[in-house]
């Protein structure tokens, strides 16, 4: 597959599909491939962009056939075309075998399944653009840009690393969290761990998070305190606390069994999400064999159990599964 840049610059694409799920590195990508299709100079009279929503594909049709006027190509954009193309798609397919030698059809779409006749018909007229989000170290650098270039704001490793364990790894939505923790940290030069558990961490997957890394660092005060206060706070906790647990030590076990089948660290942190304190995490998975994490998801299932049925009191059977924990 030829590279879009490769493409525009010889004028042989009449048709880019720029697909991915991450709508700010779509809308991204699809700015930048503008700015190569066409000069700002000429887009006034070389450039249309259709709301997809709204668009008429005999009017699509009709836009990329003109001629273009003061310019060498006319450029017809849809964003967010997927419904557009399910709607369209034996016109399309027509289309595509013999589009308009003039015009250029530039659109964008959360997929792009390779299965299908239209992405069948592409390479040989136009350029399919994936834009993949950023995982692991990739998505930590550019949140950190992101605080920097937005903000003007810090943001460590260690830091964004924790924003990415909480709030997951869609850009977007930790885009909005680093908006959120800016103006929360105020005249504060950098965005810190303080202010994503201060904002962001004030849930019970945050304090469970952090009552297991007490545990298997072995630090059995702290994580009995960061339990205790979990239970004072929220009376709920008590019947809650075991479920997030069990994420944690789910995906602890997910990256052993992974190390174990020789997958890079790197691999693992990704499909894990492991982003924050990565040594310590695999410093520990190193320590630790896949039947004791098995074990301890075993023991939970069976805490569990005893609690729904009336076998055990709650905040004592999850102290007693927290303390053995840290004994691993």
């Amino acid at each position: 597959m030829a590279k879009a840049g490769d493409k525009t610059k010889s004028n042989k694409s009449l048709v880019y599909v720029i697909a991915g799920d991450e709508p700010s590195l779509v809308n991204a990508k699809y700015a930048e491939i503008i700015d190569q299709l066409v000069p700002p100079q000429e887009r006034d009279t070389g450039l249309l962009v259709v709301d997809a929503d709204k668009a008429v594909i005999g009017e699509i049709f009709d836009e990329l056939r003109t001629l273009p006027f003061l310019t060498k190509r006319r450029i017809v954009a849809l964003r967010n075309a997927d419904k557009f193309i399910s709607n369209n798609r034996e016109a399309l397919e027509r289309y595509f075998e013999s589009p308009s030698p003039t015009g250029i059809l530039v659109m964008t779409v959360s997929s792009w399944p390779n299965n299908t006749r239209l992405a069948k018909k592409l390479p040989s007229i136009g350029t399919l653009v994936e834009v993949k989000s950023p995982k692991g170290q990739d998505l930590t650098n550019r949140l950190i840009d992101y605080a920097r270039d937005a903000h003007s704001k810090g943001l460590d490793y260690r830091t964004a690393g924790l924003l990415v364990e909480l709030a997951g790894d869609n850009l977007t939505r930790l885009y909005t969290e680093i908006d959120k923790l800016a103006t929360y940290a105020a005249t504060e030069k950098a965005i810190t761990t303080a202010h994503v558990e201060s904002l962001i961490g004030r849930n019970r997957e945050f304090d469970a998070f952090e009552v297991i890394e007490s545990c298997l660092q072995r630090k059995t005060g702290p994580a009995i305190e960061r339990l205790r206060k979990m239970f004072a706070e929220d009376k709920s906790a008590e019947y809650t606390t075991i479920g997030a647990f069990a994420y944690h030590i789910r995906r602890l076990f997910t990256a052993k069994k992974m190390l174990d089948e020789g997958c890079s660290q790197y691999e693992v942190a990704g499909k894990a999400r492991i982003f924050y304190n990565k040594e310590a995490h695999f410093a520990l998975l190193k320590r630790l064999s896949l039947k004791q994490i098995g074990d301890q998801i075993q023991r939970l299932a069976e805490t569990d159990y005893a609690i729904k049925r009336g076998q055990a009191q709650p905040k004592i059977a999850i102290e007693q599964f927290v303390l053995q924990l840290a004994t691993l």
